[in-house]
C-alpha cells in the first residue's frame, strides 16, 4: 500500500497564502500546513477569561496580552502557530513590517481538546521552548478544572506545576502577576456529574 507524499511548503508561501486568506487559520511546521478548526465555547470562554485576567494585572505594565489571532513565528523550529492567549513584555518583535506575525513572548496559554492535547504537550511544547524570551507556558483543560504551569528555570530546565484546586494561588512571576484557578474557569460549567470544584 503506497501513501501519498504531503506537499512541502516554503514558510514564505504559507504566510503569503496565510496572509490572503479570510475565513482559516492554519499552523506551519517545517514545511507543513495544519488547519485549525473551530474551538468549542469551554475553549473560547477560558481563553477570554485568562486574557481578560492577564490584561487586568498588566494594564499600567510593559506586558501586553494577545489573544488567538496573533501569529508567532518560532523560527529555531521552523514553525508558525496561534497560540491561544500570548503576554509579551517590552517592545514586541515582528518578523517584518506588516506586524502580524510576532517572534518572542513571555508567556504562552494552550486550552486543551481531547483532539490537541497530546501535541498541545509534547511537540508544540517542544516548539515553543525555542523561543528564546518564553518563560511561562500554561495548559488548560477545558473538560475538568486543571492547569499545568510550566516555567523555564535559570540552566534553561522546565519546571512543572500542577494546579486542580478552584482556589489555587498560580504565580506568573515573569509578568509579575498571580491568577486564581477560580477565575480562569469563570462562568464554565462542567457536565451533570462533574465536580470540579468551583
Amino acid at each position: 500500500m503506497s501513501t501519498q507524499p504531503k506537499p512541502y511548503y516554503s514558510f514564505e508561501d504559507y504566510l503569503a497564502a496565510e496572509r490572503a486568506a479570510t475565513d482559516t487559520k492554519h499552523e506551519y511546521v517545517v514545511g507543513q500546513v495544519f488547519a485549525m478548526v473551530g474551538a468549542t465555547y469551554h475553549h473560547n470562554l477560558i481563553a477570554a477569561n485568562l486574557a481578560r485576567k492577564l490584561g487586568n494585572q498588566l494594564e499600567s505594565s510593559r506586558c501586553s496580552v494577545l489573544a488567538s489571532d496573533m501569529r508567532l513565528r518560532i523560527e529555531t523550529a521552523d514553525a508558525c502557530a496561534y497560540p491561544d492567549v500570548v503576554v509579551l513584555c517590552g517592545e514586541p518583535a515582528f518578523l517584518d513590517p506588516r506586524k502580524d506575525v510576532l517572534t518572542d513572548a513571555t508567556l504562552v496559554a494552550e486550552v486543551l481538546s481531547p483532539s490537541t492535547e497530546g501535541y498541545d504537550r509534547g511537540e508544540k511544547f517542544a516548539l515553543y521552548r525555542g523561543l528564546p524570551g518564553l518563560q511561562h507556558y500554561l495548559l488548560i483543560a477545558q473538560d475538568r478544572l486543571a492547569l499545568d504551569l510550566f516555567t523555564r528555570q535559570p540552566d534553561d530546565r522546565w519546571l512543572l506545576d500542577a494546579y486542580t484546586d478552584a482556589d489555587a494561588q498560580i504565580p506568573l512571576e515573569a509578568i509579575g502577576c498571580t491568577l486564581r484557578l477560580r477565575e480562569v474557569y469563570d462562568k464554565v460549567s462542567f457536565a451533570p456529574g462533574d465536580d470540579p470544584g468551583l
